[in-house]
């Protein structure tokens, strides 16, 4: 497959060779998985944490003694409340995955950043090794300033008045 983007999947794609996509696609689930398993987990229970603290405020109960169902409560109300704290959680979880890249990306031999990193570091080219950590800590500030940006599109009260 000629090389465009340096990514085999979208390369393939562009090439028309699909049965070389679906080769490199189901060379990724594994390590997609294993990456998105502890990340999937840690949402999960955060999320779990900040409804059951939602869900013992007082406007709960006085929104079920309107009589409001239930689900609407914890679905529409409830949800509505932890979303600014779970744009939080999901964009470091995000930033953490690069991190976790650097091991995944060297057991199943992919080639990424963070198998760029492990070899520099092998070979002692701390220079590469150094712009590895700056681009993981740029991702960082980036999602963390996007999450930002994101705030007022989920909580109401975070829209500044005009």
């Amino acid at each position: 497959v000629p090389t465009v983007t340096g990514l085999i999947t979208i390369d393939s794609l562009i090439a028309g060779e699909t049965d070389v996509f679906w080769n490199a696609l189901s060379h990724l689930v594994l390590p997609a998985s294993i990456l998105g398993y502890l990340s999937l987990a840690y949402v999960a229970r955060m999320t779990r944490s900040f409804m059951l603290g939602q869900l013992r405020q007082e406007y709960v109960l006085a929104t079920l003694a309107k009589g409001l169902s239930p689900f609407r409560v914890v679905w529409v109300h409830a949800l509505g409340n932890v979303w600014v704290q779970l744009v939080t959680v999901i964009a470091l979880t995000f930033g953490s995955l690069l991190e976790g890249a650097v091991l995944t990306e060297t057991v199943f031999a992919w080639p990424g950043l963070g198998l760029y990193m492990k070899n520099s570091l092998f070979n002692a080219d701390l220079n590469a090794v150094l712009g590895g950590t700056m681009v993981i800590g740029v991702v960082y500030i980036f999602l963390n300033m996007l999450s930002d940006v994101i705030y007022p599109l989920v909580d109401p009260r975070a829209r500044s008045r005009r």
